[in-house]
């Protein structure tokens, strides 16, 4: 699976404002994604994180501005339509199909984007050779510990090579030797495979570890975005949501 750049190479919001009745769960949001980088998105609990995630993905439009594929404006799309040109996620509750197996699981996504039964299944095994899971392959999904349904959510998102791919909170419940290996695999996917990958944390150790740029969300407003050094060196954070622990998280 080499890497492979294609004209999609950027994925960002532009002004990005969400409201909900009176409330607003987004306030005029830019940021920006491009291909094989690895950003973070950390903020606190109803920061507006996974309404932004909804947002770059078609499960919410935006209330005013944009979201741009490229050049195209891609915020009225369905998810469907965004998965099919390239952007992928995981969800924070896994959302395995129980009453699949594992390779099956990959697979229904392939036939879903337009593709064979069969070339669905091989490219279910690539996959699956590629992150070294394929021992999970003929393994109900149902019965999975919760580490290996995370890889087999990353798994199925990583099917047919998306432009980008959008991790919701993937190291929930994880140890920190599982973490590592999270970001190591993480590393990988943008590394070997050109893919952007936008990581929603509450693991702040883990996004300043393997993210080049983080976004830090509170209150539906981007108060800090940088490197890890700023992100550290800021009071704005840690008052918002590192608070006196950043250094031990981190």
């Amino acid at each position: 699976m080499p890497v492979s750049f294609s004209d999609n190479a950027k994925l960002e919001t532009r002004g990005v404002s969400v409201t909900f009745g009176g409330f607003n769960a987004l306030t005029d949001v830019s940021m920006s994604l491009s291909a094989g980088s690895v950003v973070g998105l950390i903020g606190p609990n109803g920061a507006g994180k996974t309404t932004l995630v909804n947002v770059l993905t078609g499960f919410q439009s935006p209330s005013s501005g944009e979201v741009l594929l490229g050049t195209e404006a891609v915020g009225a799309h369905s998810p469907f339509a965004l998965r099919r040109l390239g952007i992928a996620r995981t969800f924070q509750a896994g959302r395995l199909f129980t009453g699949l197996d594992v390779l099956d699981n990959l697979a229904v996504t392939g036939t879903g984007l337009g593709h064979s039964r069969r070339a669905a299944e091989e490219e279910a095994r690539s996959v699956l050779d590629w992150m070294d899971i394929r021992h999970l392959s003929d393994l109900p999904a149902s019965g999975l510990p919760y580490t290996d349904e995370r890889r087999v959510g990353i798994a199925r998102a990583l099917m047919y090579r998306p432009d980008f791919l959008l991790l919701d909170e993937p190291a929930a419940g994880m140890s920190e030797i599982e973490a590592e290996e999270l970001s190591q695999l993480i590393a990988r996917i943008a590394s070997e495979l050109g893919i952007g990958v936008l990581l929603i944390e509450h693991n702040v150790g883990l996004v300043l570890g393997v993210c080049e740029q983080v976004y830090v969300l509170d209150a539906g407003q981007i108060i800090e975005q940088g490197d890890r050094a700023t992100i550290l060196a800021s009071q704005a954070v840690r008052d918002a949501y590192l608070g006196a622990s950043h250094e031990e998280a981190a």
